[in-house]
């Protein structure tokens, strides 16, 4: 089985996927969503990858695949000798000389993120081209493939739950509140007055910025959103047009799979 792990700023989100084989299709057997490890030791993480793994009735064992899509470079060596350790493998990191399918051309391909890069290839894989990916983490990225399946640019935002610690933090006599669809658009007291600002106003500058993008692509350009807060940010757009929560693991899987074939290619 192939675990993967999209190892992000604020969470890590893991998959475990049954891999295709004759007559049988490809189906994910379990995923998690667990804060990503500041400082753990490699130790205390193979406890923890235990642990989920036990309280679905699995054993670490059946693991004979890792791929790895990461943006926090200090987990890394990390997550290279979890995997050797307790899976005895060496996992696929998604960077450069991955065979990914996806051509990036960026003034500096080097320079994008893992996750982006693998959101794109399967997004092409499940909507075509043009696609607009809308990841909305810690940070908030706009990724535009072409109708050729290119990576072609996009553009980053601060995430909805930054703002909302920003404002928080810069103003004292205003409260932290849990981020949601507010009852009404003119509030009456000061929570309510908060969600609407933040709620509202992050639609805005996400249906602001596709549909621009849109009205350079075409009218033909598909739009899909991922991450914690697409399904609460989706449901008040006018331009997301659908909502994928296992987009960067799906990304990850199709990605080993193309290198598992590639390395087959080489054996024969």
């Amino acid at each position: 089985m192939l675990l993967a792990l999209d190892v992000g700023n604020t969470n890590t989100v893991m998959g475990l996927y049954r891999l295709a084989s004759e007559g049988q299709a490809t189906e994910m057997v379990a995923s998690w969503r667990f804060t990503t490890p500041a400082k753990q030791t490699t130790d205390e993480f193979g406890v923890l990858l235990r642990n989920l793994f036990a309280l679905r009735g699995l054993e670490i064992g059946v693991v004979d695949g890792v791929a790895i899509s990461s943006v926090v470079p200090p987990l890394d060596s990390m997550l290279r000798h979890v995997c050797q350790l307790y899976f005895h493998l060496k996992p696929l990191f998604i960077e450069p000389g991955v065979r990914t399918g996806l051509p990036v051309l960026t003034d500096n391909p080097a320079e994008v993120g893992a996750d982006r890069i693998v959101n794109c290839v399967a997004a092409f894989e499940r909507f075509g081209g043009p696609t607009i990916v809308v990841d909305m983490g810690t940070a908030t990225t706009f990724d535009v493939i072409s109708k050729k399946g290119e990576f072609i640019g996009g553009a980053i935002a601060p995430g909805l739950r930054i703002s909302a610690d920003a404002l928080f933090a810069r103003a004292a006599r205003l409260p932290r509140i849990d981020v949601k669809k507010p009852t009404k658009v003119i509030g009456t007291g000061t929570v309510d007055n908060i969600q609407i600002g933040l709620y509202y106003g992050y639609i805005g500058l996400v249906d602001g910025i596709l549909e621009r993008m849109i009205a350079e692509l075409g009218p033909e350009t598909k739009t899909v959103a991922t991450g914690g807060l697409a399904k609460l940010i989706a449901g008040g757009s006018k331009y997301i047009g659908a909502v994928d929560d296992m987009l960067t693991l799906t990304g990850l899987r199709i990605i080993y799979e193309r290198n598992q074939e590639r390395t087959r290619k080489r054996g024969a």
